[in-house]
């Protein structure tokens, strides 16, 4: 695994993130996490929104403020992307967690989805987050195999839309 590390959505890396956009099209898989699913046909404004829902500006009534990163390599590749919320509310309580995170495709059982994590619990310790959670589907064993990496303990397993979700605490102190 090559060196990487989050940083902030940035329209410097705007044909490194269509690209990796353009991957998950062509898999037809879901976006994950949700902030994937935003409109980049005016990349600045996409930015600029997400930008301003870190502020808490633009959030929808059932949603929270969250932080969106974007995992890039050492040759400035993104690899993935975090969302991390600064509260939950009763839905993320349930079944969003405090932290979604995806990497793309071609980059997957290579060791980024711990290493998203684990930077992304960093981040959550600056936000003063102390307990994390962090839900995946059941089905998803490499998402659970790498929650419980990073300290994730398997609170409980819930249903929503006909699937099984599993519910992990982390305790950063």
């Amino acid at each position: 695994m090559s060196e990487v590390y989050l940083i902030k959505p940035n329209i410097r890396f705007e044909e490194e993130y269509l690209d990796m956009i353009h991957e998950w099209e062509k898999s037809e898989e879901k976006f994950t996490p949700w902030v994937l699913n935003f409109d980049t046909s005016d990349f600045a404004a996409m930015v600029e929104k997400l930008e301003e829902l870190s502020r808490g500006i633009g959030v929808s009534p059932n949603s929270v403020e969250s932080s969106t990163y974007w995992l890039v390599d050492e040759d400035n590749r993104v690899l993935g992307a975090a969302n991390l919320r600064h509260r939950l509310n009763e839905s993320l309580a349930d079944r969003g967690g405090h932290i979604g995170y995806g990497i793309r495709p071609s980059e997957r059982k290579k060791g980024y989805a711990t290493e998203i994590l684990r930077q992304a619990l960093d981040i959550m310790k600056d936000l003063n987050i102390n307990k994390v959670l962090i839900t995946c589907d059941k089905e998803n064993i490499g998402s659970a195999k790498t929650i419980i990496k990073n300290g994730g303990i398997l609170e409980s397993e819930g249903v929503s839309d006909g699937s099984v979700f599993q519910r992990y605490w982390i305790d950063m102190e």
